[in-house]
């Protein structure tokens, strides 16, 4: 990975003072200085259009951006990950693409296929598959250490993931997911409490449109203990043996601590996306469009886009209310 990383005396002083959000903004101006695909697509988000609807309590945007079109329609199953090559791998990589190591495991890359005004993508040094169980203390450290100016994210390899053979999260501008902004409003209006103490809280939600759990806490080894119990608990129910669907968002605040959503999925893709003609509808939801900026690369999609059909696309992709219902129940047990 070394002549990955850029070899700058800014960068370097920035890193060693542990200001990794202001070492990654520097990183973001030198990529878009030095490479012409990165600055170009930059330049091309600032002129996408953008919907927003308002839900109860909440506001959904849609976003119609080309740049995305490999992305949403990548092909993930078996045989077609197999047969390309893994595009987050050093050796794969474009010539121009260059960023900064973390913790010698991680290294920090500008996105050339940008959703975010500054979007990042963190990956792994080693080819290994997409998986939290193991890594969540890892998203929990990224957002922390990047929380300045930017929330962390992660896909699951069977909802979302366009690499899920090669493990990474992504990071973004704070504020710019709807969901940075409204998830407090969202839990005391939708949520249902598991615990809530003084070092930990966790709630139950469902908002009629989405799922999730929503753990809040400033100690880090007590929200990764919390979260072992409810991925064994989820994966469980769900009875998955391999990585039950989950799609995370994780937001730290230096005074709050972390607050950290797991959206809870029943399925990576809505029969809209399958369909012919004009039924079909691409789109492929993950963490950014749960947050609340649903991407589509088509603009026949983003012009018929209305609140129906968001509904339809979300009510099929996340788990029912029976079963939020069970998972609280076992929670309540638990803790």
């Amino acid at each position: 990975m070394e002549h990955r990383i850029y070899n700058n005396k800014t960068l370097e002083e920035l890193i060693s003072g542990k200001e990794i959000a202001e070492a990654a903004n520097y990183l973001f101006e030198l990529q878009c200085n030095d490479w012409k695909l990165c600055r170009d697509n930059y330049e091309q988000l600032k002129n996408v259009k953008v919907k927003k609807f308002q839900f109860e309590g909440y506001s959904i945007k849609a976003q119609f951006n080309p740049g995305r079109i490999i992305s949403t329609s990548a092909k993930v199953d078996p045989k077609s990950i197999q047969e390309r090559k893994c595009f987050l791998c050093e050796q794969n990589l474009p010539t121009e693409q260059k960023g900064i190591l973390y913790k010698d495991a991680y290294i920090i890359l500008v996105n050339p296929y940008p959703i975010f005004p500054i979007h990042f993508t963190l990956t792994h040094t080693i080819h290994q598959p997409q998986r939290i169980s193991d890594t969540f203390p890892d998203l929990l450290d990224f957002s922390k250490d990047l929380s300045k100016h930017f929330t962390v994210i992660y896909n699951g390899p069977k909802c979302g993931a366009s690499a899920p053979d090669h493990l990474h999260f992504q990071a973004g501008n704070k504020y710019f997911m709807p969901i940075d902004d409204e998830a407090e409003l969202i839990a005391n209006e939708y949520g249902s409490i598991v615990v809530d103490n003084e070092n930990l809280s966790i709630q139950t939600v469902d908002d009629n449109l989405r799922k999730f759990i929503l753990f809040e806490s400033s100690e880090r080894n007590l929200l990764i203990d919390s979260f072992t119990k409810f991925y064994n608990v989820y994966a469980d129910l769900m009875n998955e043996k391999d990585e039950p669907l989950m799609n995370i968002i994780s937001f730290y605040d230096v005074e709050f601590g972390w607050r950290v959503i797991v959206f809870l999925r029943a399925k990576h893709r809505p029969h809209h996306f399958f369909e012919e003609g004009d039924n079909k509808l691409l789109v492929s939801p993950a963490a950014i469009d749960l947050g609340g900026v649903c991407i589509f690369p088509r603009e026949e999609d983003f012009n018929r886009l209305n609140k129906k059909l968001i509904d339809e696309v979300f009510h099929e992709v996340f788990i029912d209310s029976k079963k939020l219902d069970e998972l609280k129940h076992i929670l309540s047990k638990l803790f």
